[in-house]
């Protein structure tokens, strides 16, 4: 065994050994739920725009890229812009012939401007609608016309019915060894009071639409492994991997 087999070894068993120690998975659970009121995930950046997300899960990302090699992002929920921005810089340094398409409802003009603005943005392709909207799904299939590899992310509308139904649509485009990401389970993980009054909250929110999804699509499981050694992740049971053609 080689050197770089024996630590890549000793990595697999620190994940396991991590998934299986239920005291450390408890204190992970406890820190994210003492510092999702202060709103962590918006103190960070990504190339000057906010990105909104927990660093552990961009770290993770810059994995899935690099080791898949997209030639096509999908990302519904646009926000600031960030996460578009990350992943176009992370195809940039791939070096592929790649796109990154966002989907948002509404593309706020300041958010807009600063995205079409940026170095970045050579890669990147808006649409503004609903991502269950037939109009904008009709787009995002002929966007996707031809391309081999597709990464989706959905981080939009996180009410139970609305990711269902992206789940449905959107799985049909991710291919085998690729993922389907789902953001923002660990709303079922946290108290309601966190909510706030978002038309979200237990029972009703993405991972129970990834579990209800799970019941009739054997195309995918969830990728514990990811979770398992970031501890500290917004998508608890979200990283979809796509096992069949």
């Amino acid at each position: 065994m080689n050197e770089t087999t024996k630590f890549q070894a000793e990595v697999e068993n620190n994940i396991q050994n991590l998934q299986d120690d239920p005291d450390v998975q408890a204190l992970s659970r406890i820190w994210l739920r003492e510092i999702t009121p202060y709103k962590y995930a918006y103190n960070f950046t990504w190339m000057g725009r906010p990105i909104i997300q927990f660093p552990q899960d961009m770290l993770a990302m810059q994995e899935i890229i690099w080791n898949l090699k997209p030639d096509l992002i999908i990302e519904t929920g646009i926000a600031h812009g960030g996460s578009l921005i990350f992943h176009a810089s992370m195809l940039e340094l791939v070096g592929e012939d790649a796109d990154v398409l966002g989907i948002d409802i509404d593309i706020r003009e300041h958010n807009r401007s600063e995205i079409e603005k940026h170095p970045m943005f050579k890669r990147i392709t808006l649409i503004e609608g609903s991502s269950i909207d037939d109009k904008t799904v009709q787009k995002v299939f002929d966007f996707a016309k031809n391309k081999q590899r597709v990464l989706i992310i959905l981080d939009s509308n996180h009410t139970h019915e609305h990711v269902l139904n992206e789940l449905k649509i959107y799985s049909r485009l991710v291919t085998k060894d690729s993922y389907l990401i789902v953001f923002d389970t660990l709303v079922e993980d946290m108290p309601d009071s966190l909510s706030g009054d978002r038309p979200w909250g237990k029972g009703n929110n993405p991972k129970t639409a990834v579990w209800e999804f799970l019941k009739n699509n054997d195309r995918f499981e969830i990728d514990k492994k990811i979770e398992s050694k970031l501890l500290i992740t917004v998508a608890p049971d979200g990283y979809l991997k796509c096992i069949k053609d």
